[in-house]
């Protein structure tokens, strides 16, 4: 299908694949055998200079938008959806920063994570508070010029990796949803440290760890908004963050689909390949499909999507106030429905796909040492993390009530 992309974001693709094919397929097994971080491929997408591809020119990224970031982590997804993650975990971390910074916080943070020199991550679910992330009981304390962080944060990715974390507690437990603020906390801060690395059904090359906040001081000035406002930035922050967790998604689909057909067209059965069976080309089709119709969706919606805030974007700059003010100012409204939308369509669609690629590769998909039932694996957290697919659906659910209600 054509989406008629500009000749950049072709190049970001051709490099983004070189980096899946060259890069990636030849460690993911090694890396996903033993758990390992891969640094290495983390090195060749800074030398690709992909970590800053989203990012305004003015802190060093490229320029581009949504879209962009979309491509990246699609394309590297079909290598392997964890270590693509490294990219999108860092992107999940980052635009808190991007929609609330003022200009001295994107300043001091933007170019590094640009630039590849340092990951970042999103630091929002608690032992206790996983879909309802409102009921949060790490705490941040005022005392003079810092605030004093106390409390647990789990299933972080790019948990122990990252250097720049953007961190939720709540600032005041009395007012519950209204009471939860976010920091920007970096890696070596007094009192912040790593509790258990989780050992996972799949994307087990990327590092989820446990923080421990423990009596960590916090300037007041690595709050993002203003207190209490905490949970306005991870609002804003999925709606535009879902896409990237639906690229994944595809990505992961799409290279089950391409695994099952370089496969099925030498593998022989009833001298015939198994591609030539008219079942076999029924399912093909059925997954082919959803994939192109789960890419058509996120692409719509990223390109709607960037047309907000990328305007938003270059105002900030101008005005010097947060992306989140200059959005409200040109946007009709949140992207909160077709956000999640993508999200869902593309995570279902994933695990769909992949568990199609198993049953047509018969007992070798069934194996570790072929690729396509790591797909499957690695599909499922799509499903579930940047809120379950449970809540996407009481997400697109209350904004349609809404959206009637006002008519």
């Amino acid at each position: 299908m054509n989406y008629f992309l500009t000749e950049d974001q072709e190049a970001i693709i051709e490099t983004a694949r070189e980096v899946a094919e060259k890069k990636i397929k030849p460690v993911r097994e090694k890396h996903d055998a033993d758990e390992s971080f891969p640094w290495e491929v983390v090195d060749e997408i800074r030398k690709a200079d992909l970590f800053g591809v989203y990012i305004h020119p003015n802190y060093g990224g490229l320029g581009g938008n949504g879209l962009e970031l979309v491509l990246v982590v699609e394309e590297l997804s079909k290598g392997c959806g964890g270590i693509a993650l490294c990219l999108a975990a860092t992107a999940l971390g980052t635009f808190p920063i991007i929609l609330f910074g003022t200009p001295d916080q994107k300043k001091k943070w933007l170019p590094d994570i640009a630039s590849g020199k340092r990951l970042a991550a999103f630091a929002i679910t608690e032992p206790e508070a996983g879909s309802d992330a409102t009921s949060m009981v790490c705490k941040a304390t005022k005392d003079g010029d810092h605030y004093i962080l106390n409390g647990v944060k789990n299933f972080c990715s790019n948990g122990e990796v990252a250097e720049i974390y953007s961190v939720f507690a709540t600032t005041d437990p009395k007012r519950g949803a209204r009471g939860v603020s976010c920091f920007v906390v970096e890696k070596g801060t007094k009192g912040f440290t790593f509790g258990k690395k989780e050992t996972k059904m799949g994307i087990r090359s990327s590092a989820t760890y446990e923080l421990v906040f423990d009596n960590c001081r916090v300037p007041a000035s690595n709050m993002l908004g203003k207190e209490g406002h905490g949970l306005f930035v991870a609002q804003a922050t999925f709606d535009i963050s879902r896409p990237g967790v639906a690229a994944q998604a595809l990505g992961i689909g799409t290279g089950a689909l391409n695994e099952t057909l370089n496969y099925a067209k030498v593998r022989r059965q009833f001298n015939q390949s198994i591609l030539s069976f008219q079942s076999s080309q029924h399912t093909v089709a059925n997954m082919a499909t959803q994939l192109e119709a789960a890419r058509a969706l996120l692409y719509s919606v990223t390109r709607a999507m960037d047309k907000d805030v990328m305007a938003a974007v270059e105002n900030s700059e101008n005005s010097g106030k947060t992306v989140y003010e200059e959005l409200k100012k040109v946007s009709s409204g949140r992207w909160t429905k077709y956000s999640a939308m993508s999200k869902l369509f593309c995570s279902d669609t994933a695990f769909s796909v992949a568990n199609d690629a198993i049953q047509l590769c018969g007992g070798i998909g069934y194996m570790r040492d072929f690729p396509v039932e790591k797909y499957l694996r690695d599909a499922k957290i799509t499903q579930i993390y940047e809120g379950t697919n449970q809540i996407q659906r009481n997400e697109i659910g209350m904004m349609i009530t809404k959206e009637l209600a006002s008519k």
